[in-house]
């Protein structure tokens, strides 16, 4: 016994002989697969999706370089996806350094590619990404085929290791690339393919490059006895984008203010329309990637835009009746713009390289807008005097906006100075595991008081719909008993920065989620959409945090006997009544109980279906594309009619109705 236990004593502690030994190298694409978070942001359906952006932007690349007019994305029965363009073809010959064909090299080694040598390509798109060689080792298998010099070469591939030397198989008389890949389902928590969301990407690529067309085909699904397929290609570009995110919009000026120019290798590109709404919406690129956070572009044209504005409205008069200071952020109130530049070195802050960090792009945005602005302002006095009363009316609606939140905040709203009547709080004091639900109706938010865990879930009824944020000035938010009751119960309220930009304060959140529980019904769902309206408008950085929820309460209750099941959808339900039924058919005499209000569920049956942790569901709202959520929101919420309406008979065929 002393003889084992002696060498079990001489040990180093654990972690003590940390020397060259203890350092694992990943080889290859290993890493890839040992932390494909790192590459691709994560392994849910974002991820999943990241794989096609990855080899769709190198065949982007081909189009700026001016060698790639098509581009075709085929989603296949199987959830495998074939990328083909009809660029110069990935080259196949024989690497100088590495001796290995260059197809082999690109497919399968970080960080290679055409686009490091500036001789290949001026800017990139896809190096502010991972590269192919990463959607190949997350791939449980990949083919490559390339149509070059009148030759067909391929290469095949298992999870990133080549199965065979590139060999040619063939000729043609085209050229271009073609990757068809099967994500791998150890890696990915889900393997199907969306395609709105493919198609989202694809139009927005197609407005950002002018004279492109793309393809997007699902041969999961048939339209009109062939395949689904829709085509996009825009020869307007910013100018057809802004036109497209306002389709739902009431115009202030008749046409967008276009800019275009080129300084310092630097390609600007910006494209601006104003309407009649109270939002601001710019999105902004850099190399055809969405930059989500802004930086140095955008920075250049804000100062350009209010530089510009201001002096135009001082010289000629336009600001002497009124008796406060006109802000930068008036002057973005109703204010659609598109800011593209490409960049042949760009540098991105942060981790998620969604900001802009060259300095030198802020004065070439600026002197480009500005001298541009300074044209359309001389050339069209109407439309220049126009958007001078819009930003006049913006800055006095601001200003009645501060008076109101003021007003309000003296007698304790908005600063949680005093806590709604309504309100039935919660015992913890720990924000992180409060949770607040926003409760359509009195009726339902009694039975949820009686149902809810005290310590941990606070209910806040809400009377009826809540205003239409979309259509009201800001100062009528702010007197809104409903708006202010939200304000007051989470503990969050509004202040100014030095530019007037409307700024949330979140240092008091008094809750961690946020959940919107509403009626399985028309009006519970014009209620929950009010709600997410006020929410992205007025407390987008809530939902952006990830603090925003929408109960799902059972749509079913099925019953035979002493058996009951709750069922959230069609399906559920059927399979419900089958397994009651014992066969293949289902007997008439199982109860199936529809669910429309809250209110039909006493309060065990609100928290074992609805609210408690363990076996509820709760859908998180999510911010995926801020530009098409404010284009969402404008159609269903604004003024404008006629899009609503397209948009209700193109979605007519997904509707219920419910005996």
């Amino acid at each position: 016994m002393k003889e084992e236990l002696e060498p079990a004593a001489e040990q180093p502690k654990k972690g003590a002989d940390y020397g060259a030994s203890s350092i694992t190298a990943l080889e290859g694409l290993e890493a890839v697969r040992k932390r494909p978070g790192m590459y691709i942001g994560s392994t849910d359906t974002k991820g999943l999706h990241h794989l096609v952006w990855e080899v769709v932007d190198n065949s982007i690349d081909e189009h700026l370089a001016g060698h790639c007019s098509h581009i075709w994305v085929t989603i296949h029965t199987d959830n495998s996806i074939t990328v083909r363009d009809n660029g110069r073809g990935i080259p196949t010959d024989l690497h100088p350094k590495l001796k290995k064909s260059a197809l082999e090299v690109v497919m399968t080694v970080l960080h290679a590619g055409g686009k490091f040598d500036k001789d290949s390509y001026k800017v990139s798109g896809g190096l502010h990404g991972v590269g192919v060689s990463c959607v190949n080792a997350l791939s449980s298998n990949l083919r490559a085929e390339v149509h070059r010099d009148g030759k067909v070469f391929e290469q095949e591939y298992s999870r990133g290791r080549p199965l065979y030397d590139v060999r040619e198989t063939g000729t043609t008389k085209d050229r271009g690339t073609i990757v068809t890949f099967l994500p791998d389902t150890e890696i990915f928590e889900t393997d199907e393919y969306k395609f709105d969301v493919l198609a989202h990407r694809l139009r927005e690529l197609s407005f950002l490059n002018k004279g492109l067309t793309l393809q997007l085909t699902d041969e999961r699904e048939k339209d009109n006895g062939g395949f689904k397929t829709e085509n996009f290609y825009s020869e307007g570009g910013l100018q057809e984008f802004v036109l497209w995110l306002d389709e739902a919009k009431t115009k202030l000026i008749e046409k967008p203010i276009y800019i275009t120019t080129n300084e310092e290798n630097v390609d600007v590109e910006v494209a601006m329309m104003y309407n009649t709404s109270y939002s601001e919406n710019i999105i902004s690129f850099v190399n055809n990637i969405s930059t989500r956070d802004g930086g140095t572009h955008v920075s250049g044209f804000r100062r350009a835009l209010t530089r510009e504005f201001k002096k135009y409205g001082d010289d000629n008069g336009l600001f002497k009746k009124i008796n406060f200071t006109i802000s930068g952020e008036d002057f973005m109130e109703g204010l659609t713009a598109v800011v593209s530049v490409k960049v042949p070195e760009p540098q991105f802050k942060g981790q998620t390289k969604g900001e802009l960090g060259n300095s030198e792009v802020t004065g070439i945005v600026s002197r480009s807008v500005g001298e541009a602005l300074k044209i359309f302002l001389e050339e069209n006095p109407n439309q220049s005097k126009r958007i001078i009363e819009k930003v006049v009316l913006a800055a006095t609606a601001r200003n009645a906006a501060r008076k109101a939140r003021e007003m309000v905040q003296r007698k304790g709203a908005l600063t949680g100075g005093g806590l709604p009547g309504k309100l039935a709080d919660c015992a913890s004091r720990n924000p992180e595991e409060s949770e607040i639900f926003l409760v359509e109706g009195d009726s339902a938010g009694g039975t949820a008081k009686q149902g809810r865990n005290r310590h941990t879930q606070a209910i806040l009824p809400l009377r009826g719909k809540i205003l239409n944020v979309e259509k009201a000035l800001e100062h009528k938010i702010y007197e809104n008993e409903e708006i202010k009751n939200i304000f007051t119960a989470l503990g969050v309220s509004v202040a100014e920065n030095d530019d007037g930009h409307r700024v949330l304060m979140t240092d008091k959140l008094r809750y961690h989620k946020i959940v919107i529980m509403c009626d399985a019904d028309i009006d519970g769902s014009h209620i929950a959409t009010l709600i997410l309206t006020f929410f992205f408008r007025y407390m987008r950085e809530l939902v952006e945090k990830g603090h925003v929820y929408i109960a799902q309460p059972p749509l079913y209750l099925v019953k035979k006997g002493k058996n009951q099941r709750y069922c959230w959808n069609e399906t559920e339900r059927k399979d419900a009544q089958l397994e009651f039924s014992g066969g293949d058919e289902i007997d008439d005499s199982v109860k199936v109980q529809r669910y429309k209000g809250l209110g039909e569920m006493n309060a065990e049956q609100l928290w074992e279906t609805t609210m408690d942790p363990e076996f509820r569901i709760l859908k998180q709202v999510t911010i995926d594309d801020a530009a098409e959520a404010d284009r969402m929101f404008a159609m269903l919420m604004g003024d404008e009619v006629p899009p609503r309406r397209a948009f209700i008979e193109a979605n007519a065929k997904y509707a219920r109705i419910d005996a």
